[in-house]
């Protein structure tokens, strides 16, 4: 079998929120004649967004989520939470803007087996959904799988009085569901389940939901965050700003300290006892309205649904049951992210290779990620920058209560690092960065701050990961062979 060889100054690989940034910042350095290859296993750009229920919404005002600083043309007012298809519509038109600075050739539904570096490129290996194989050889290579998330299945339970589902292959408010009055059991308590109890009460009025929302979570106070009209100017907090407090508070051994003052202040919750957090933001009206139309909520995880004794049992992972209505419907709304993946270093010993996920984390988003690195790529400073990399799914996985005030030391520590290294004027174009929701004086006067502090701040973050690194044995420093 033939293999066609494609040649490129950049290849992408992965077209979600992290690819589709890395795109936005190449085509600020590349002229119109050279070539960017865009890869994606998918059949179009979006990411996720492609494979996720579809009631979901984002959890921030929709101008907040973008590539670099290209604006919506939606027409919704400014809090509007934008839905699936309006985000993937806005996918679309950030890739047809970003085609009018530079060539982008896509290669929707092919999958990249592997990939290596000689002789000065890096030589990409695919395959394509009918069989067809590709070797992509490009100057520079970009791997922005980002956090990888892939849609979940049902659960696998013993039972077979259960009807077990996912709200990624489910119809949550279609006709099986709908004809039923069998009681619903939504297991995981982050936004994926919080958005599918919400979707659950509204659509089916009386109804009884439950849910498993093992040691809980929080959010953070979306009102509190983003307060609108003219509460722009006089109350609510720039993210950074609150970052920079979660980041100097937290010192590698007080997480549980920091995380108490910090969901106090700034979160809300649906559930008795909210024991992590999760990156998302709710309203306190969807918070309210969650908690008041649960029938039954258990701070457990499922171990298994058995049938014994005549009788349909959720066992809990604690080793404590319940007894439920045979009939009854088990959602599978469990984590999506910190998935078990290779690791990968976020730049290769050339330079010329850099890739965005968790097991190298450089900052807490994968949209920050991928704007960021990306000019350090092209700035021939992705190295000699000296960014810290954590290990997010290890970490994860020793210490749910650290992970966030960690990701916040991680991305204070490493802007600090950009700054010194990217043109200011580059990070203007930073149009996902959230404290763009209030006006100017506002956000001029937090980056004056940050401006004045952040290189006399960076040694206390860099102490602070340092001690992570040894308290939880997980990877966190320089890349191999460099120094802070």
């Amino acid at each position: 079998m033939s293999v066609d060889v494609v040649r490129c100054d950049v290849a992408i690989v992965g077209a979600g929120l992290a690819g589709i940034n890395a795109l936005f910042v190449a085509s600020r350095y590349l002229s119109r004649d050279q070539t960017v290859v865009l890869i994606d296993r998918r059949k179009r750009s979006g990411g996720m967004w492609l494979d996720t229920y579809p009631y979901v919404r984002l959890h921030q005002p929709h101008r907040l989520f973008t590539a670099g600083n290209i604006k919506w043309t939606l027409g919704e007012d400014r809090p509007h939470l934008a839905n699936r298809n309006e985000v993937l519509g806005h996918f679309e038109h950030c890739l047809d803007v970003i085609k009018r600075r530079v060539r982008v050739e896509e290669f929707f539904g092919w999958t990249v087996d592997s990939y290596d570096e000689t002789d000065q490129i890096a030589r990409i290996t695919c395959r394509s959904d009918d069989a067809r194989q590709m070797v992509i050889e490009a100057d520079r290579l970009i791997n922005a799988d980002g956090y990888g998330v892939v849609p979940n299945s049902p659960l696998a339970l013993s039972s077979s009085r259960v009807r077990s589902v996912s709200p990624d292959d489910w119809d949550m408010r279609g006709d099986a569901m709908r004809s039923s009055d069998a009681p619903i059991w939504v297991v995981g308590g982050g936004k994926t389940g919080m958005d599918t109890v919400d979707a659950l009460i509204q659509e089916y009025p009386g109804r009884k939901v439950n849910l498993v929302a093992g040691s809980g979570t929080w959010f953070l106070n979306r009102d509190r965050c983003f307060p609108t009209g003219a509460q722009r100017w006089t109350s609510g907090r720039l993210a950074t700003s609150i970052t920079e407090e979660v980041a100097m508070r937290f010192d590698g051994t007080n997480e549980s300290e920091v995380g108490d003052w910090w969901r106090t202040h700034w979160g809300t919750w649906s559930t008795p006892a909210p024991g992590s957090f999760n990156g998302a933001s709710m309203s306190e009206g969807e918070s309210h309205r969650i908690a008041a139309g649960l029938s039954e909520v258990a701070m457990d995880h499922v171990a298994d649904v058995l049938d014994r004794d005549g009788a349909t049992e959720i066992l809990f992972r604690s080793g404590a049951t319940r007894t439920i209505e045979p009939g009854s419907w088990i959602v599978n709304c469990t984590g999506y992210l910190f998935r078990d993946r290779p690791y990968e270093p976020y730049a290769s010993r050339s330079g010329r290779v850099i890739s965005i996920q968790p097991r190298s984390a450089t900052f807490p988003l994968s949209s920050w990620m991928g704007f960021l690195t990306t000019h350090l790529l092209f700035a021939d400073k992705i190295r000699d920058a000296h960014l810290y990399e954590l290990d997010l799914v290890d970490l994860r996985q020793k210490s749910k209560a650290a992970l966030w005030p960690a990701m916040m030391s991680l991305g204070q520590h490493n802007m600090s690092l950009v700054i010194d290294n990217v043109p200011t004027k580059a990070l203007l174009d930073l149009g996902f960065d959230l404290d763009r929701w209030f006006p100017l004086p506002r956000r001029m006067v937090q980056t004056a701050r940050f401006m004045i502090g952040h290189r006399r701040k960076r040694e206390h973050h860099r102490r602070t990961l340092d001690t992570l690194r040894e308290r939880f044995e997980v990877r966190c420093g320089p890349l191999p062979g460099h120094t802070s």
